[in-house]
């Protein structure tokens, strides 16, 4: 069963149709400039021989080769994640199920894809005795916070992990179709309200005095977007673009 599919950087004979290349677990993929790689990468600044791809069950490790270059792996996906390998590190774990290689090359930066689709899980082992365990972030998916978090989320999700973030003001724009009081006021509210819930910053009970709390959008969609808390087919709660309701 194939695990991994790698889809090398198009040539001027694949460019609408990329090859892609599958690999079983335990197989080996190279990748360089030299005739013996199984990807060849026609470029002056990439190394002979420059790194290697081996899949290892549900995820895949990867091997810099080169001597001077550190490769970088992207999470497309996520919010500006991204692991470094240095030169010479032999098998280092990739965790992200769909990501990019992205090898500077002479001024360059030429970018392997990599997909991990394969997905393994515990089966149940029945029931176990004891308390149910509490969940890590209690969120309720029909409260007007959710949608602030989704419009939040929203732009990353729908685009780019490095998408600016919307103002309040264009939160309470995106959410008015569906909850016609949106308001910057609300909107802020129910901002700090979830700073609060999801534990960025202590309650008023707890509060110490000093600054609020910097960065509050940002840090709220980096967790969201980290532990899942808000996933492409939560959008659902918001409005249709252009305000149609759902």
């Amino acid at each position: 069963m194939y695990s991994i599919i790698v889809v090398p950087p198009p040539t001027t004979e694949d460019r609408t149709t990329p090859t892609q290349v599958r690999l079983a677990p335990g197989e080996r993929l190279t990748f360089g400039r030299g005739p013996a790689c199984a990807v060849r990468i026609p470029h002056e600044g990439v190394s002979r021989r420059a790194g290697e791809i081996t899949a290892q069950g549900a995820f895949w490790v990867l091997s810099n080769l080169s001597g001077r270059q550190t490769y970088v792996v992207e999470n497309p996906e996520g919010a500006g994640e991204h692991i470094k390998v240095g030169p010479g590190r032999l098998e280092a774990p990739v965790p992200f199920e769909f990501s990019r290689i992205v090898l500077p090359a002479a001024g360059d930066l030429i970018a392997l894809d990599v997909w991990a689709p394969r997905h393994d899980y515990l089966r149940a082992a029945g029931d176990i005795e004891g308390t149910t365990t509490a969940p890590a972030f209690s969120v309720d998916r029909s409260k007007r916070y959710f949608a602030v978090l989704a419009a939040l989320c929203e732009p990353r999700l729908r685009g780019e992990p490095h998408a600016p973030l919307p103002t309040v003001d264009q939160v309470a724009e995106r959410l008015r179709p569906h909850w016609g009081a949106a308001s910057r006021t609300s909107v802020q509210w129910n901002i700090d309200y979830l700073a609060v819930k999801l534990r960025l910053k202590p309650g008023p009970e707890e509060a110490a005095p000093g600054p609020r709390l910097n960065g509050k959008k940002e840090s709220l969609v980096s967790l969201a977007l980290r532990f899942d808390l808000v996933r492409e087919e939560d959008l659902v709660v918001l409005p249709r673009p252009g305000g149609v309701a759902r």
